[in-house]
């Protein structure tokens, strides 16, 4: 539409395919018995003049604001624009409309996010961690009776819909990896703890070490959140001990690429030097260098996956189960056996 010119309305529907306009309103609100006949000349009008129906104004009539919500709290940039992107897959076509709600600190504040969902009168919400996780908010938003799809959660399985990956399985299979290159000393930089996937991909990692009987080595574990600048710090750290370690387990790709840069930094080579995994095959994994090996995490899936159960639910349609998604090692450049 160009600027300043008008733009269409119901009316100029109706007139272009000699209907009344309450015949237009029925064929965009899918009311039943509807003609094949009517609905096409509808369509082809609205196209012809470029109409579409106003989503807020039909959520009035129905009492529903055909919005849905996708919470998450201060996660990597990569992993956000994959939640978001499977998402507006599964919406892609459907009348609903993704509101993306980033919160501070969850952790802190649950019941503002309760408060934050019922005042944006949302039809349903899509709870990524480590809100999908919270008792507060889940309990918040039942009481509410507002629809919630959790993505990843570790706990109160049985409430509410939800999708997720075994965080457990993915990390064991990447310390495998590593130690079967040969590293002893390994560390690991831990993500956020409010994030119950951080303690679950730890299980991993010592089920591992367990396996191969590898002393777990307090001094060789560090704790970040996620970001780039935390995985940098904590590898700043660990190269400078006496313990020094040929490989580190880093809970995802923003850690694993800040600890690669600091490494470098420092002198080391990666991987010659020193090997870096991380967790989640976002972006980043795929464009530095050395590429990342990481653990291919299905987040665009599980996103998908999350809207597709709560528009079920909405529909008054049974949404099914918890959805659990494969994980998949991804071998890349950034892993080698330890030094001689």
């Amino acid at each position: 539409m160009a600027r300043g010119e008008k733009r269409a309305t119901i009316i100029d529907v109706a007139r272009l395919a000699s209907v009344s306009p309450k015949s237009v309103s029925r064929v965009f609100n899918n009311e039943p018995h509807i003609t094949p006949t009517l609905r096409k000349k509808v369509l082809k009008a609205a196209k012809e003049l470029n109409y579409h129906p106003n989503v807020l104004a039909q959520g009035l009539v129905r009492r529903q604001s055909y919005l849905i919500g996708l919470i998450y709290e201060k996660p990597s940039p990569s992993y956000v624009v994959e939640l978001q992107r499977g998402a507006l897959e599964r919406l892609h076509g459907e009348r609903y409309r993704l509101i993306v709600l980033p919160v501070e600190s969850v952790m802190d504040r649950p019941l503002e996010v309760v408060g934050l969902v019922r005042s944006a009168a949302l039809d349903g919400v899509i709870l990524a961690p480590p809100a999908s996780d919270h008792p507060d908010i889940i309990a918040g938003l039942t009481d509410a009776n507002i629809p919630f799809a959790r993505i990843a959660p570790q706990s109160l399985l049985d409430v509410g819909l939800a999708t997720g990956m075994d965080d457990i399985a993915a990390a064991r299979e990447i310390a495998e990896l590593v130690i079967g290159l040969g590293h002893r000393a390994i560390a690991i930089i831990m993500g956020d703890p409010a994030h119950a996937a951080s303690g679950q991909r730890l299980i991993g990692y010592h089920q591992a070490f367990d396996g191969h009987d590898l002393p777990r080595q307090p001094e060789l574990v560090e704790t970040g959140d996620f970001s780039f600048e935390s995985g940098y710090e904590a590898t700043k750290r660990l190269l400078s001990r006496k313990l020094r370690p040929t490989a580190i387990l880093a809970q995802n790709d923003d850690m694993a690429v800040g600890a690669m840069s600091a490494a470098r930094e420092l002198g080391f080579d990666v991987p010659a030097d020193l090997t870096v995994v991380g967790f989640d095959d976002s972006e980043i994994a795929r464009v530095v260098w050395p590429r990342l090996t990481t653990i291919q995490q299905p987040i665009v899936e599980m996103a998908k996956t999350a809207a597709d159960m709560l528009l079920r639910d909405l529909a008054g349609e049974e949404p099914g189960p918890m959805v659990i998604h494969s994980h998949k090692l991804v071998e890349r450049l950034s892993a080698a056996p330890p030094p001689a």
